[in-house]
């Protein structure tokens, strides 16, 4: 059993609307051995080792419903064994994640494993884990039979351990997953920005970040003030705050003499500092002191360290956000109770059997250890850890009372003094935090401090949260949410609008569309694209950008109030999407392109892949009703309406849903042309002439029109007036400056010329389709390639489909061959010509692009027209522009003529296909759809 490849989706994806991880994985023997068959050892010893298992409903949907599978009948496989093995080895860390999903990929014994995760590294970790798990726990008889690297010192109690421990370091700590949990409570997009505990919360211009609970409004020099404990001290001295007395020194021998001066008890502690580390307490004697001294400097950052008086009374922890306190803990250091029978060390292991107890910050509380600081404090009192206490004598094992170390927290913020809690505030103002802890001794929380004295012993910024959300005992405080609603107020927004755009053809162009429309309406925009990442209409980064980095890259720019997300098949595919919603969702087409690669091999797998897009829409899905594969999406799509778009102005599905008041844009013809026509809730509004969107040529160019609508379409579903969305249109062409590889038209020679980033049939044949259009006097030329990863096929479709449309075919290669031969796919296209009745002297053979270019503009002649299908755009385009044309004689020839007609709604449906109406109009139903376990 191995796996065989492994895919981390960071957003929604073909298996789930969340982050998932995705296996590949080869049962090979095991195929033929289901639990039940292995024997009840195995399954025994597997929920012994994860007893979390039994509460797992699997397809039962109740605690259980797992182990019935694994016992009834024959059981069941080790794959789906495997996806409930790693959601519970997560479950083990503290990481809680419940949705798994394990299907055939169609070949024996190989399955998809699909499970969810919150943290990639922790998520492939318990995978592989979980994996070893089952492989160690197998008979040994079988063990012999799997090709598998056993290891014989295998323990399982310690890799769990060590699992857990790596989940910690990588997970968030309680304190950024509390503020994580109260955006997402509050719907409110966030991004982890690095490994640790930086996060972006909010998108563009409406973002605000967090580092533990430091935000991005908390002053630095009021954190420089909490991080020197002198200054600190003195600043709230200043302002009649109570707190005890100090001394700053620099030695040991200093610090004693400062402990003489100020009067036994003292404290020493480093002074910049955090999280009780370096802290020692009650220190009676000159050698304390200079063993306090030593540690302390240990932890410290400065030579500086702190001596000041000792203060008795109880540990509070007071929590201050936005200048109001929201919250109070009173701290007790970890420690054991005697009942004369048990030794210390038999104590700890009683306390640490409280199933709130875990490892780190698994759970509630951390398990007490006996280590050097235990050990310490055993031998001052005279005690070993084999010492029996006295029944309800309490020993504390630690001098601090910090949670991480075992210590305990009381919920105490209902009962505080107003005398103290106006301490605790004027303290927090007065160093200038918007997040920050007091801690406060006092014996008595309820009574005024200027009645029974107390303490100011340290101000905090990035306090923790662990002892306020969880406590051991009393009510939970929501501190996270105080944080969030002071980051952002009643009314304040923290997403901007987000429009996708996903299909096989026009993502670029209907993208570039409408940027262009949001920036002339006065928007930055932030757009990706196969070209790269645009920033209000600047090249930020160069290259295919249409994956989830570079959807992040968008999301997390601080000007950017608008972004238009290009969304390729290999994004979706590899990673999924980079968000989890947007606004208005398109899917312009689907069409055969890239078939055969990713397990993706007909074109209704296609659809489903670039469904997801539409899925992710929460207000419009715009939706080509001229394609029976966009149709079908209309029923996934949970959001406030449908917008179709179509240039058949007699679509029967569609005039349904105008009558039913739902929107579309409907290419009408009329006396002057044809009209881009918006229908919504009853109300006609024409737009614009299709022959004045620069970008059609004239309205030749019907793939154009029909990006056009999409782009007009998607902007009037974010409230653009229509005024904007014609003058958008208007003034965007395809000029190379624009939309380059796009379209682009050079009329600059005797001849024109066209470049096209055209690399599938379905794109080829709409360039066909704009050659018999437009009025060619001379020939017709074509410069042509499909890339190497897509298949015989589909070579040969675009050259059945590109025959007849042209008067010469030069057949050349991408310059990335992806493992084809030099001349294998030109050599395709030439034969697919030859089976289409083209003649052996229409058709050239150059390999070589910069070569085959070349050719073309040589061999046209004045008023031919040559379209290139280029694949390093760049450099296509420089040749065109270049080349000298001057010596070229005039020559001509009857232009062809026609085009490609629409498919009749009626003749895309499936004979058992149904149709829905509801508010949001007519749509097409789906079909049966398969849940996770």
């Amino acid at each position: 059993m191995k796996i065989l490849s492994t895919n981390v989706f960071v957003g929604p994806n073909v298996w789930a609307g969340f982050p998932v991880i995705r296996h590949v994985i080869d049962l090979g023997v095991l195929e033929a051995w289901p639990s039940a068959k292995i024997g009840t050892a195995f399954v025994d010893g597997l929920v012994a080792a994860l007893p979390g298992l039994a509460a797992h409903g699997c397809s039962y949907g109740e605690p259980g419903g797992f182990l019935r599978r694994l016992h009834e009948d024959d059981g069941t496989w080790m794959g789906h064994i495997l996806e409930h093995c790693a959601i519970e080895v997560q479950n083990a860390a503290g990481t809680e994640v419940t949705f798994g999903r394990t299907r055939g990929t169609g070949v024996p014994g190989q399955y998809n494993m699909v499970y969810a995760y919150r943290q990639r590294d922790v998520g492939l970790a318990a995978g592989e884990l979980a994996l070893r798990l089952l492989m160690h726990l197998l008979p040994q008889a079988l063990q012999g039979q799997v090709d598998f690297p056993f290891d014989p010192g295998f323990d399982w109690q310690a890799e769990l351990r060590s699992f857990v421990l790596h989940a910690q370091r990588k997970e968030f700590g309680p304190s950024t997953g509390s503020l994580v949990k109260a955006a997402q409570d509050r719907d409110i997009p966030w991004i982890r920005l690095n490994n640790s505990s930086l996060v972006q919360f909010g998108h563009g211009k409406h973002q605000r970040r967090i580092q533990a609970t430091i935000t991005s409004e908390t002053k630095h020099i009021a954190v420089e003030i909490s991080c020197d404990k002198e200054d600190t001290h003195n600043l709230l001295n200043d302002l009649g705050l109570p707190v005890p007395q100090q001394r700053i020194v620099y030695s040991a021998a200093q610090a004693v003499q400062a402990a003489h001066k100020i009067g036994f008890p003292v404290v020493v502690k480093p002074l910049n500092a955090n999280h009780g580390r370096g802290v020692s307490i009650n220190l009676t004697k000159d050698a304390e002191v200079e063993a306090g001294f030593a540690e302390a400097e240990i932890h410290s950052k400065s030579a500086a360290i702190l001596v000041e008086s000792f203060v008795t009374g109880f540990d509070h922890r007071m929590l201050v956000i936005n200048n109001k306190l929201v919250a109070v803990a009173k701290r007790v250091p970890g420690h054991v109770i005697g009942d004369g029978r048990h030794s210390i060390a038999e104590l700890v292991d009683i306390v640490n059997l409280d199933p709130r107890r875990g490892i780190g910050h698994q759970k509630v509380l951390t398990m007490l250890e006996i280590d050097n600081q235990a050990k310490r404090l055993i031998a001052a009192a005279g005690h070993s850890v084999d010492t029996v206490l006295p029944p309800g004598e309490v020993f504390y094992l630690r001098s601090t009372a910090n949670l991480s170390t075992g210590g305990t927290a009381i919920d105490l913020t209902d009962i505080v003094h107003p005398d103290n809690r106006d301490m605790a505030e004027r303290a927090i103002m007065a160093v200038g935090l918007d997040v920050g802890g007091v801690d406060f001794l006092i014996d008595d929380i309820t009574k005024s401090y200027k009645d029974i004295g107390g303490a100011i012993v340290e101000v905090n910024a990035a306090p923790g949260f662990r002892m306020h959300v969880a406590p051991s005992e009393g009510k939970p405080r929501d501190v996270a949410g105080k944080v969030i609603d002071m980051l952002f107020p009643l009314g304040q927004q923290s997403r901007i609008p987000i429009a996708a755009i996903t299909g096989t053809n026009g993502k670029t162009t209907t993208s570039r569309m409408l940027g262009h429309i949001m920036k002339a309406s006065g928007k930055i925009v932030g757009m990706t694209s196969t070209d790269g990442v645009y920033v209000d209409g600047k090249l930020s980064v160069k290259g295919d950008m249409t994956g989830p980095k570079s959807a992040q890259m968008v999301l997390r720019d601080p000007t950017v109030d608008f972004a238009v997300m290009e969304t390729a098949r290999g994004g979706l595919v590899r990673s999924g999407l980079g968000y989890q919603h947007c606004d208005v969702a398109a899917c312009l087409n689907v069409s055969a392109d890239h078939l055969g690669l990713a397990g993706i091999d007909t074109v209704e797998q296609l659809a489903v892949v670039k469904r997801v897009v539409i899925e992710s829409a929460t207000q419009t899905a715009v939706l080509n009703a001229d394609d029976i594969n966009c149709l079908k999406m209309a029923d996934y799509a949970n959001v406030d309406s449908i917008f179709y778009v179509t240039l058949n102005p007699g679509h029967s599905l569609v005039k349904e849903h105008i009558k039913a008041g739902g929107k579309a844009i409907v290419l009408e013809p009329g006396m002057s042309g044809e009209m881009l026509t918006i229908y919504d809730n009853g109300l006609h509004m024409p737009i614009l002439w299709s022959h004045l969107i620069p970008a059609t040529l004239e309205g030749k160019a019907v793939h154009n029109v029909q990006n056009a609508m999409f782009a007009a379409a998607m902007a009037y579903s974010f409230g653009v007036d229509l005024d904007n969305i014609r003058h958008g249109l208007r003034t965007f062409d395809t000029s190379y400056f624009q939309a380059p590889g796009r379209m682009n038209v050079f009329d600059e020679h005797p001849f024109k010329v066209i470049l096209d980033y055209g690399h599938n049939p379905a794109a080829l044949g709409a360039m066909a389709d704009l050659a018999d259009r437009l009025d060619v006097k001379g020939r017709r030329i074509v410069v042509l390639s499909m890339p190497g990863d897509r298949r015989d096929q589909d070579v040969a479709e675009a050259a059945r489909i590109l025959a007849g449309h042209f008067d010469h075919y030069i057949c050349k290669a991408d310059d990335n061959r992806r493992n084809r031969g030099p001349d294998e796919i030109p050599q395709l296209f030439r034969a697919a010509f030859l089976k289409n009745d083209i003649s052996e002297d229409q058709i050239s053979v150059i390999p070589n692009e910069e070569d085959a270019v070349a050719a073309s503009l040589n061999m046209a002649q004045p008023g031919d027209l040559v379209i290139v299908f280029g694949d390093n755009s760049p450099r296509c385009w420089k040749q065109i522009i270049y080349f000298n044309a001057s010596d070229h004689k005039t020559s001509s020839t009857q232009a062809q003529g026609g085009g490609q007609a629409s498919v009749p709604f009626e003749d895309m449906m499936d004979g058992d296909q149904s149709m829905v109406r509801d508010a949001r109009g007519v749509r097409l139903a789906r079909g049966n759809v398969d849940d996770g376990d």
